[in-house]
């Protein structure tokens, strides 16, 4: 299995993306069995939002953790979408037009190590189905604690590694011999979502990043396993 660091990771997980956006949404309900929108709705639950607030989402994708953002705060609220993938942006543009959100979101390109934005700008600051395929995680959850606002939470919805017996080894032979199957089907090419069991078998477990969260100075720092362990939705505040 190659691996990419720095750089290298940046632009080939650039590459991944711009190919895939198109069928992002539709391959993400098929390979979830459409628990996705389920572990949205409990990640938007975890950030203490409340209307009027305000939340910027790292590398936003097509922007569906974004309008569940929108959803939480309301008219009154704001939320900016950020995101380095061009073709993604578009997609999520496409999103959002479809929602009563146009004027809450705001979609921004940018870099999720190095967000452009003040320090303390946020009241939260979230990163979804993202965390593994950026070059550095310590970086870009250091980053998102600076721009929130002190008592603002950094929370993180991220595949994870279930350790139930045998439903771990159903979930792994699943991961990583059907879903690449499924998604060459589903995008018409061989390759984007070997990245997907690839992405996983190198990221960290859900404890370590827990960790991580307690090392850049997030408090109360605690992970919730959803689906079986399958995902993990991580919680701190600054």
């Amino acid at each position: 299995m190659q691996q990419y660091e720095g750089k290298n990771k940046e632009q080939f997980v650039h590459g991944v993306f711009s190919t895939i956006a198109h069928r992002y949404d539709l391959m993400n309900t098929i390979l979830s069995f459409n628990r996705d929108k389920h572990w949205r709705r409990f990640t938007v639950k975890k950030t203490g939002l409340t209307p009027g607030g305000t939340a910027l989402d790292v590398a936003c994708g097509t922007g569906m953790l974004s309008i569940e953002l929108a959803r939480a705060i309301g008219n009154s609220g704001r939320v900016v979408g950020l995101d380095f993938c061009e073709n993604m942006l578009e997609i999520a543009k496409g999103n959002i037009e479809k929602t009563p959100y146009q004027k809450t979101i705001e979609l921004v390109q940018g870099n999720a190590l190095a967000l452009p934005f003040p320090d303390n700008t946020f009241d939260c600051a979230t990163i979804g189905l993202a965390l593994r395929n950026v070059p550095d995680v310590e970086k870009c959850i250091s980053e998102m604690r600076r721009v929130v606002k002190p008592g603002g939470r950094v929370v993180s919805l991220e595949l994870a590694k279930p350790s139930a017996p045998v439903f771990k080894q159903l979930y792994y032979l699943y991961f990583e011999q059907l879903v690449p199957l499924l998604g060459k089907m589903g995008v018409g090419k061989d390759g984007p979502y070997q990245w997907l069991p690839n992405s996983l078998k190198v990221f960290p477990h859900q404890s370590v990043i827990r960790d991580i969260f307690t090392k850049v100075g997030l408090q109360g720092a605690v992970y919730y396993e959803l689906t079986g362990g399958i995902v993990a939705v991580h919680v701190g505040t600054k």
